[in-house]
């Protein structure tokens, strides 16, 4: 199963590499845009919901990574929560869309 990461600019202007087991990420984000912080974080948890679940698929049990990356993810968010206008700018995604490993 291929796995790939993404890269983001949280409000504050640190940068973060994340991890998805699957490449089910590129139906969610666009390396390129920007998200209003809730957005980012219902984007991404859809789609690590997505990628754990094909994991239990193809070997019987869920993507701990994924739960992880989504904890991750969540706790980065919560120290943006009071700011309304927060956005999360998507850097990168690797493999690119249509690149697969």
């Amino acid at each position: 199963m291929p796995e790939m990461t993404f890269t983001v600019r949280w409000p504050d202007g640190s940068v973060a590499d994340c991890y998805s087991p699957s490449l089910v990420m590129h139906d969610h984000l666009l390396a390129g845009e920007s998200y209003p912080l809730a957005e980012f974080v219902n984007r991404t948890n859809t789609a690590l919901d997505l990628a754990s679940e094909r994991v239990r698929a193809k070997y019987g049990f869920e993507c701990t990574s994924a739960r992880q990356q989504q904890s991750e993810i969540a706790l980065a968010a919560s120290r943006f929560a009071a700011a309304p206008d927060a956005r999360v700018e998507v850097l990168a995604m690797v493999p690119p869309l249509g690149v697969n490993p």
